[in-house]
């Protein structure tokens, strides 16, 4: 859905635009403290009022006037609030907002009505009520409207160009709370499959059979198994949910002009069948540091547009007593022709643990910026209360004596450099 558009909108009295009637009660009772003319529905007072001498959390607005479609059609009315809200069309309620005890919202929200034929050219009286009693006062009105060919138009823009940048991904209208979307891979604001949206599938891949290079950035903010895109597109960017300056930052990685260090914080599994029953609340199967199987992208990944190794893996000592700590070192160079960042990565596995432990555990992580042919030696502190583990029954933190393997890599699924150690915590 997308903002209703100020050319078909009219006030009563024929302008363009819809009136608003702003009332100093969220019950819109009494005569409004003052009026005027919205182009457009898309207020935003966050957590203020329309005007200074209005309670923040005690105001109403009308908005009143006509919608006028230019295209005959079937159109889905909306709106995206945090205010309590009604919207009716010619004097039938068609969305209103339904949320908890007060009907608002804490984050803006979209809801939208049952989908209906509209005529071109003919008035339908429109009429949409906000009550504000707390936290942020937010109103939008939206529509998904007869859409033209998209993939299409697409398709088209994909043959004309050299290369093809191409954005998929998740939205907050997709993955949240309480939401009312119920399509294939989401349910209720839950995910149920970890794939694209199966419409972005299919367009990705008409899009690479054009035969154009192509780069996917993603815009998520949880994993995604992209396991056709792993194998048939050239150059993936993760660039999660956008901020303000994302598209000066990803056409900076694009273009070259600066060398991506990001590492993924989380694992991207290759389907949703590689975890455990949302039911089981244990960690088994979750994570880097319980997972099995082979992710489509590990924990601590990520690419450079240069190349580094690693050696010399050296430790302060052989063993590791209580309440002491450890000096891990690595010499690390940048073996590509551009200066870059490498996240050196310092995990611990131990060796035959009395009690199940994970596969290997985080332990600390450098980022260190090299120079084409520069070395670095990275140090690591390691105490020995950082390989605590939480015994429930009886009730405190226990250090295990024994060996445990130093691990260093690029991420939790390459390390380069290993080296066992001994602790000694009980002696």
């Amino acid at each position: 859905m997308r903002p209703v558009p100020g050319n078909v909108l009219f006030t009563p009295d024929g302008r363009a635009g819809l009136k608003a009637d702003y009332f100093g009660n969220r019950l819109l009772e009494g005569t409004p403290l003052f009026s005027g003319t919205d182009s457009v529905l898309d207020a935003n007072w966050r957590d203020g009022a329309p005007r200074a001498d209005m309670d923040g959390d005690d105001f109403g607005v009308r908005w009143t006037g006509t919608l006028r479609p230019q295209r005959t059609g079937m159109y889905q009315l909306g709106i995206i609030g945090t205010s309590k809200f009604e919207l009716f069309l010619d004097d039938s309620l068609i969305v209103r907002s339904v949320y908890g005890y007060r009907d608002e919202f804490g984050d803006p929200r979209l809801r939208s009505g049952a989908a209906l034929r509209l005529e071109a050219g003919r008035d339908y009286v429109l009429r949409i009520e906000a009550h504000e009693s707390y936290g942020d006062a937010q109103v939008q009105l939206v529509w998904a409207d007869p859409q033209r060919d998209l993939a299409a138009e697409a398709l088209d823009a994909a043959r004309q160009a050299d290369p093809v940048v191409l954005f998929l991904g998740l939205t907050a209208r997709l993955e949240g709370e309480e939401m009312s979307i119920q399509i294939d891979g989401f349910r209720g604001g839950d995910r149920t499959s970890l794939d694209l949206p199966a419409p972005q599938q299919r367009l990705l891949e008409r899009v690479v059979a054009v035969g154009k290079p192509t780069v996917l950035v993603l815009l998520n903010a949880s994993a995604l198994a992209v396991n056709w895109a792993s194998e048939n597109v050239p150059a993936i960017l993760e660039a999660w949910y956008r901020g303000q300056a994302a598209g000066t930052a990803i056409a900076d990685v694009l273009f070259g002009d600066y060398n991506p260090g990001g590492r993924l914080p989380i694992t991207f599994y290759r389907s949703v069948n590689d975890l455990p029953p949302f039911e089981d609340h244990t960690m088994k199967g979750r994570t880097y540091r319980f997972f099995d199987g082979q992710p489509l992208y590990p924990f601590g990944h990520g690419l450079s547009y240069t190349t580094f190794r690693y050696d010399d893996l050296d430790t302060s000592a052989e063993t590791l007593p209580a309440g002491e700590s450890i000096t891990i070192s690595v010499d690390v160079t940048n073996t590509g022709n551009r200066a870059g960042d490498e996240v050196v990565q310092l995990y611990v596995h131990h060796i035959g643990s009395a009690v199940e432990r994970p596969r290997q555990e985080l332990k600390g992580y450098r980022r260190v910026k090299l120079e084409p042919g520069e070395t670095r030696s990275v140090r690591f502190s390691l105490a020995v209360s950082a390989l605590a583990y939480w015994d429930a029954a009886e009730d405190h933190w226990v250090v295990e004596d024994g060996p445990i393997r130093i691990r260093v890599g690029a991420s939790s699924a390459d390390i380069r450099l290993e080296r066992t150690i001994t602790v000694t915590a009980s002696e």
